[in-house]
């Protein structure tokens, strides 16, 4: 029930009736996001994820999900876009998605028996184009050894070739962690506390109970 004294400012913006608009092509992103009560429309951008030289690995994500939501927020003006990029990090350098099996491969071999960092940046674009939130939430991952035989396997199955870092945590290559610190979710590819906390304070509330 409802507390009527005593009244307590409330920091959240009043509840929008505008749509959500997911600015991402990722099944997982749809899936996190909606396992959150959130209902929502998916339009992927067109951008084209090209690293600047020099740029740091947080700046990058961070970039190209700002440019990701304000690029299909230019197309969908009355409604909120939600942007989203991921990229595992090691020794500085950004890993993306594998261009074949042969990167796959050797983006494993320099993970094995080692940490690495994962590094999910989002941004949410406001009706009318003014970007609300930007934000790159970093998660610490530890690989076992791996043989070459079981990174063979894993290739050979198809699972790596559109996951940044060439793994899902989610799926086979769970089996490879030896340790994570931070978010599970920003893994593997949304930081679902972080974003529901960003949408909740624009006036995006969950439209009912996660599925």
């Amino acid at each position: 029930m409802r507390r009527l004294q005593p009244q307590r400012e409330d920091s959240r913006s009043p509840k929008t009736s505008a749509a959500l608009v997911l600015a991402s092509a990722s099944p997982r992103r749809s899936e996190l996001l909606a396992s959150a009560g959130f209902r929502f429309v998916v339009e992927p951008s067109a951008v084209i994820e090209v690293r600047g030289r020099d740029e740091l690995a947080i700046d990058f994500a961070t970039r190209l999900a700002r440019e990701k939501a304000v690029d299909v927020g230019v197309r969908r003006r009355d409604e909120w876009v939600l942007g989203a990029d991921t990229i595992v990090v090691v020794d500085g350098d950004p890993l993306g998605k594998p261009v074949d099996r042969t990167d796959a491969e050797r983006m494993l071999g320099r993970l094995s028996g080692r940490s690495h960092q994962v590094v999910t940046a989002f941004a949410l674009v406001a009706p009318g184009g003014r970007i609300a939130v930007e934000r790159a939430v970093v998660s610490d991952v530890a690989f076992r050894p791996l043989a070459a035989a079981e990174i063979t396997a894993y290739v050979a199955g198809g699972e790596p070739l559109d996951k940044a870092g060439a793994y899902a945590i989610q799926g086979g290559a769970r089996s490879f962690v030896r340790e994570l610190r931070g978010s599970l979710t920003n893994v593997i590819g949304l930081p679902l506390d972080e974003v529901v906390a960003a949408l909740r304070a624009q006036g995006l509330e969950p439209e009912g109970p996660p599925p």
